[in-house]
């Protein structure tokens, strides 16, 4: 079992997830990314691309730019939808607002 804080990103592959923890340690759920975000708390999970879900917690602030590319604490960089730019900045933005505040 991982514990859900060690849980960096999720990335779908088919019919399967593969989790990637803070320690660098990747695991295959056999489970779609659709079916663990279901059960993941979605005020620190979000999905930024048809084949990506991130832990709010590892991004890194002020790497986010304009190729789409946001970079996590385990120094994984992965894409953003073109789609949902807008939204998942505005989200990041209030997180790290709430996380300043904390």
């Amino acid at each position: 079992m991982v514990s859900v804080d060690d849980v960096v990103c999720l990335e779908a592959e088919g019919n399967y997830t593969f989790l990637f923890t803070r320690d660098g340690k990747r695991y295959l759920v056999s489970k779609t990314l659709k079916e663990l975000e279901q059960v993941l708390d979605e005020r620190m999970f979000v999905r930024i691309h048809k084949s990506y879900t991130i832990n709010l917690a590892y991004v890194q602030s002020g790497l986010f730019n304009r190729d789409r590319i946001l970079q996590l604490a385990d120094g994984r960089e992965v894409p953003i939808s073109r789609r949902r730019m807008k939204e998942i900045t505005d989200l990041l933005f209030r997180y790290m607002q709430t996380v300043a505040v904390s």
